[in-house]
Parts: structure tokens; sequence; C-alpha cells
């Protein structure tokens, strides 16, 4: 896949057409099943703790339970190399993954929001955080493994509505039910959601199995580095600045994502207006904003749309910086928030497809987590300062600062994009 628009495009009524597709379907399913847990171990986090009274220095540390989604590279040849007894190479341990995120969900249901058992709450989330990310593992692969080259584009942007469906179901939907029942009681009703989950695993067809996948563990963790590193023209030189692309593409929009939560709270928003006004208002612009990424990057190419899609990012952040001074305004809140969600979803649509693109389907689910581990640096590591940088900055000074760490990433797009264009990625 190159990142710039074939000369036989297809048309748009073509375009949609592909989206009814089955394969289509599980893309957006399977980006539901991936989105769910990622929130409950942060922003329905940080709300909890926010109403047990917990300090906002000790609630931004918090962020650093998602570290193995940072970390999920380092298992991922396991994933790659072995297939369990049931449903094959991908679905199994699809199946292994959503069982024990729901169990690692069901325990974090049984600790509460204060000082002594802030240890239970870390090492619950901690275990949700894992197997969520063993699971990203998992589809990630499957997606890239299951879709052409041409339908990769819409399959990165269902993936992405699912994914928000997700988030939405967690966040939006999450505080509501614990705003009229309890903490716990939500928790145990998203792990029967990704019990749900395991159904579209028994339905998907497991794709084949490449040409010449690793025959042994030591294969599994070397070739797809040597592969990533080694391959044809340029890209030899250039492997570098597409690692520093991805970390720092998203990063000012990540940094400001992780401290919304409390944002909104101080500014005097209840738990029920943020989740039906910011989660699910939000949630329809960033629904609108993947479908039309995805029909975008087949009309124009990935690199104008790196381009467009991060500069529309960049803005989206600096709303906040006004909604910090305007304060308790729900149609300014909604207009900022409908924006962002928007702009994110474009973002977010093309990120997954450019690091899909990048991928061998020798060894996807490896280099595609060594890719998306390195994307989830901002949200995890970066991320844990937020709470100190808050209060240090105000407010307005820290998404003002949120909005000028875009800058990097957007000036590196003309590099990567003009070397991924002289890549050979086997097939």
């Amino acid at each position: 896949m190159t990142l710039e628009k074939t000369a036989a495009h297809p048309s748009w009524r073509e375009s949609l057409l592909a989206m009814l597709r089955g394969r289509m379907l599980i893309a957006l399913l399977m980006g539901f099943a991936s989105g769910l847990p990622l929130l409950l171990t942060i922003t329905v986090l940080q709300a909890w703790l926010t109403e047990g009274g917990i300090n906002l220095a000790s609630i931004g540390l918090f962020s650093l339970v998602g570290l193995p989604y940072t970390l999920k590279f380092l298992w991922s040849p396991l994933i790659d190399r072995y297939a369990l007894p049931l449903l094959g190479r991908r679905r199994g341990w699809m199946l292994l993954t959503q069982a024990a995120t729901a169990a690692a969900l069901v325990a974090l249901s049984l600790s509460h929001p204060v000082p002594e058992d802030l240890l239970w709450i870390s090492v619950a989330s901690l275990l949700v955080a894992f197997f969520s990310a063993s699971q990203d593992i998992v589809i990630d692969a499957y997606r890239r493994e299951s879709v052409s080259e041409d339908e990769l584009g819409l399959a990165s942007g269902l993936y992405v509505n699912g994914y928000r469906v997700g988030m939405l179901l967690a966040s939006g939907g999450g505080l509501i039910i614990a705003d009229h029942t309890s903490f716990a009681f939500m928790y145990q009703f998203m792990a029967a959601c990704m019990v749900a989950c395991i159904a579209v695993t028994l339905c998907a067809p497991e794709p084949s199995l490449p040409a010449n996948a690793p025959k042994t563990l030591v294969e599994a963790v070397i070739l797809p580095i040597l592969d990533y590193f080694r391959r044809e023209g340029s890209w030899r030189e250039g492997a570098w600045l597409a690692l520093a692309f991805i970390l720092l593409y998203k990063i000012g929009d990540t940094m400001a994502s992780a401290m919304t939560t409390p944002f909104y709270l101080k500014l005097g928003y209840s738990k029920t207006e943020i989740g039906a006004l910011v989660k699910i208002f939000g949630f329809w612009a960033t629904i609108a904003g993947a479908t039309v990424g995805g029909l975008i990057i087949t009309r124009i190419g990935m690199r104008r749309a790196l381009w467009v899609f991060g500069i529309a990012q960049l803005i989206s952040t600096l709303g906040f910086v006004a909604l910090a001074y305007i304060g308790h305004d729900n149609v300014a809140l909604a207009s900022v928030i409908g924006f962002e969600n928007f702009a994110s979803g474009l973002g977010t649509t093309a990120f997954v497809c450019f690091m899909g693109a990048l991928t061998n389907r020798r060894f996807t689910a490896t280099q595609y987590a060594l890719l998306s581990s390195l994307m989830g640096v901002p949200r995890v590591l970066l991320s844990a300062p937020t709470g100190w940088l808050a209060l240090a900055l105000g407010w307005p000074g820290f998404f003002l600062l949120c909005t000028l760490l875009a800058i990097p990433g957007l000036l590196l797009i003309r590099g990567v994009t003009r070397l991924s264009e002289d890549q050979r990625v086997p097939k």
C-alpha cells in the first residue's frame, strides 16, 4: 500500500458499498471489543478516584497502569508464534484475552476509592490493561490479515468507529450508570459486555496462515525487527524517522485527553452532563470523523490525509484553552467537544491505517504491537505528570502546551511519507 492516491481509485459509491461487506462488520465489532476496556482504567477510573477524594497528583500517576499498552510488544511474539488448541492462531488468543479481561473487571469492581485500597485498585487496573492490551495485539493482527490492501483504509475507519462505540459505552454510559447505581455495579456490567464480545470471536472466520510464518520463538522475536529495519531503498535510513513520527503525531491530543475528566469536573459539570454531553454527543462527532476519514484516505492519499487531519487535531486542542476561560457553559462545551472528537476520528483513522500499511503479514502481531506500543507512550508515560502540569500551569497553560506539542509530529509528515513511498513491504 502506498501513501498516495493511485490513478484508479474507487468511486464514492464503490467505497460506500465496500463498507457493507462481512469482514468490514467484523472490523467494526472487534473495534468495539478493543475500545470497551480502555477508558475503564483511565477517565472512568479518574472520576471514581476524584469522587473518592483522591488528590489530583495521585490520579495523574494512575495513568501508569496503562503501561501494558506501551509494553505489549514484549509478549506479542508469543501470539505470532503459537496457536492455542481451540479456534485457531488468532481467534483462540482472542477468546482467552476477552474472558480474562472480563474477570479482571470483576476484580476491580470489588475495590473502593480510598487510600487504603489504592494498591488493590492499581493491581486490578493493571490486570485489566494487560489483558486488554493482549486482546489488542490479536485484533490488530486479525484486521491486517483479513482485509486486502485496498480495503485497509475503510477497515481502519470502521475499526475506529467500533472502538469509539466501546469507549462511549465504557465512559459515557459507564459514568451515567455509576451516577444512578454505583461504580462497582458499572464495572460488573462492563465485564458482562466483554463476555458478550466472545460471540464475535466465535463467528469470525480464521485468517489463513501467511507463508513463511515464524516457526520458532526466536524467529518470532528477531525476524520482525530485522524486516522492519532492513527493507529496500531509502527506508533503511528512515526507519527511525517513522518511529519518531508515530511517537509524536498524536502526542498533544493524547496528553490533553488524559486530564479532560478532572477538567470537566473542576469546571462544575456533573457526571451525567459529562456522560451525556461530552461522551454521547462527542461520540457522534467521532463516528462522523472516522467514517469521513476512511473515505477521504481512498480519495486524496495518506500523505495529504495525515497533514489535513493532523492540523485539525492541533486546532481542536486549542478549544480547551477557550473552554477553560468560558467555564461552565453547555453550548461552548458541545462546540469544543464536537470539533475535537471529529478531528480525533479523522487523525486516528489515518494513523491506524498508516501503521497497518507498514506491517509485513508474516509478523503482523509483533510489528503492529511494536508500532502501536510506541503510539501509546504519550498516553501512558508522558501523561503521568499531566496532573502536576495542570496544577503548575493552570488549565489554559496546560492545554496550550498540549497544542504546541502537536507541531513536531506535523513537521515529520513530509519526510516519513516520502520514505514510505520507496519502501517494499512483502505481503
